[in-house]
């Protein structure tokens, strides 16, 4: 018997990584976050001093990235630049400015879609990002639309960077999250959309518990059929 695979899609803010990390650990899977891994490439090249937008400059700074996951004990996953853990750098306004602007360059999916192709042929795995049952897996076994509204997004982020100790203006992480959505639904490489075959979860006037428990109903159904 092969490997399960479940692909959970949506915009920024929808709580994929949150819901997706929980709903891996309720059914046993590895939880791979693969924005994480496109923030690592945007932390990296805003420290090189490379334009994130500039797919020339970003295809030549690939060979020197020294990019690794690692998992914990508990199953979390940890990105790591070399030997430093930046899973919490890569989590700063300026960063997710600079993975959109990353994951937008053709040559920059190319280089990491076998990576996340190989994750999921080596085990069970709940893997989340923008075009994971679109391009990355696309004969997932499960396929998720995660949404909800851009105002309820936006405050989604504004609590969770206030939690984080780097707070910002809401009307600032609102117009960055529609911004977000332009990019990321307008781009010509992968552009974020919702498979046909993807079953929608719109999480607007949910709570976690509540989107969590809508989530893992919405996958479990779609295991058993």
């Amino acid at each position: 018997m092969g490997f399960q695979s479940i692909a959970i899609d949506g915009p920024a803010g929808a709580g994929k990584s949150t819901l997706a990390r929980r709903l891996a650990g309720a059914l046993g899977f590895l939880y791979v976050d693969t924005g994480a891994i496109y923030r690592t490439l945007g932390l990296f090249a805003l420290r090189s001093g490379v334009d994130p937008a500039d797919p020339a400059a970003m295809e030549a700074l690939l060979p020197r990235i020294s990019l690794r996951i690692d998992y914990g004990p508990d199953g979390g996953q940890h990105m790591f630049l070399g030997q430093e853990d930046v899973t919490q750098a890569i989590r700063l306004p300026e960063v997710s400015r600079a993975s959109s602007a990353v994951s937008a360059i053709p040559a920059v999916r190319a280089y990491l879609l076998e990576m996340q192709r190989g994750l999921a042929g080596s085990r069970n795995v709940v893997m989340d990002g923008r075009d994971i049952g679109t391009v990355v897996l696309p004969q997932a076994d499960v396929k998720v639309f995660l949404t909800a509204s851009p105002e309820a997004r936006a405050q989604r982020r504004y609590a969770e960077l206030s939690a984080r100790g780097t707070p910002q203006d809401y009307a600032a992480v609102l117009a960055d999250m529609i911004e977000r959505d332009r990019k990321d639904t307008t781009r010509a490489a992968a552009p974020l959309r919702q498979a046909e075959d993807a079953v929608l979860v719109d999480t607007t006037h949910l709570d976690l518990e509540e989107s969590f428990h809508a989530l893992l109903d919405a996958v479990k159904r779609e295991l058993k059929a």
